[in-house]
């Protein structure tokens, strides 16, 4: 059943077409990657299904919701969270804290309520309690309980990583959309997080799309694979399909056919 949707998707800057009528369709809970050489219009496609870029046309379908249009913050609430190429974190709070932030968007009492928790039995203090517990099981889930009290600024890259991914699964996203998140990660990192990635996939019932330069983790993990060159569709299948297309492979390795 589809669960997430591109339709026509396009875009371009100054007259460069950066994506141009991208479609695709990914069903609940499957692992969906695009692949491409830089450049060929991955990471944009991300920031038009986030809302960063607005699109030239095309539409955006969660559940068969249209979200073109919608501003990136109405996006998250609506199920949508994100990982990026360039970690976007705090780095000068914990790393409790950055993943607390990401409970935000489902935290009813706000600020205003907060000046009020009067005690432990008030909305704003079980609130409270509730979203640390759910925080509590990602960091059980990413095995961040040695870092959970350092700040992010003290944290090697692949950690940083990892906290990102907490993040966006402290949003209790419908979609997940991952960005190069093997980027900086050592062998063994990278080992575990295709581990994670499918057990998140298994565990907590989340679509995921992935941009991923590793072709070991994508061939591995992928339900379907989609790529991508010069903002153009090139072929849409499973993994073993793509992997001999010869377009895929002129792409990336220089090959003609």
């Amino acid at each position: 059943m589809t669960h997430f949707e591109v339709e026509n998707l396009s875009i371009s800057f100054g007259g460069l077409q950066a994506v141009d009528s991208v479609s695709f369709a990914v069903e609940r809970n499957a692992i969906f990657s695009i692949i491409g050489p830089n450049g060929s219009g991955k990471t944009t496609i991300f920031n038009l299904i986030s809302g960063i870029y607005k699109a030239d046309s095309g539409r955006v379908l969660l559940d068969d919701e249209n979200l073109i249009g919608y501003s990136p913050d109405r996006i998250a609430r609506r199920g949508i969270a994100r990982t990026f190429q360039n970690i976007e974190l705090f780095t000068n709070a914990t790393v409790m804290d950055n993943l607390m932030l990401g409970r935000h968007i489902h935290m009813k009492t706000g600020v205003l309520g907060g000046a009020f928790m009067w005690g432990r039995h008030s909305r704003t203090a079980r609130e409270e309690v509730k979203n640390r517990e759910i925080v509590e099981k990602i960091i059980d889930f990413l095995d961040l309980q040695s870092i959970r009290d350092q700040f992010v600024a003290n944290l090697p890259y692949g950690k940083r990583k990892l906290v990102e991914l907490g993040r966006a699964l402290a949003l209790d996203p419908a979609v997940l959309l991952l960005d190069e998140p093997s980027a900086g990660m050592n062998t063994e990192e990278k080992d575990d997080l295709r581990i994670w990635i499918k057990d998140i996939q298994e565990d907590y019932n989340v679509t995921i799309l992935l941009i991923e330069h590793d072709m070991n983790m994508v061939m591995g993990i992928s339900d379907r694979i989609l790529a991508i060159n010069q903002g153009i569709k090139i072929v849409e299948g499973p993994p073993q399909e793509v992997q001999k297309h010869p377009e895929v492979i002129a792409a990336y390795l220089g090959e003609e056919e």
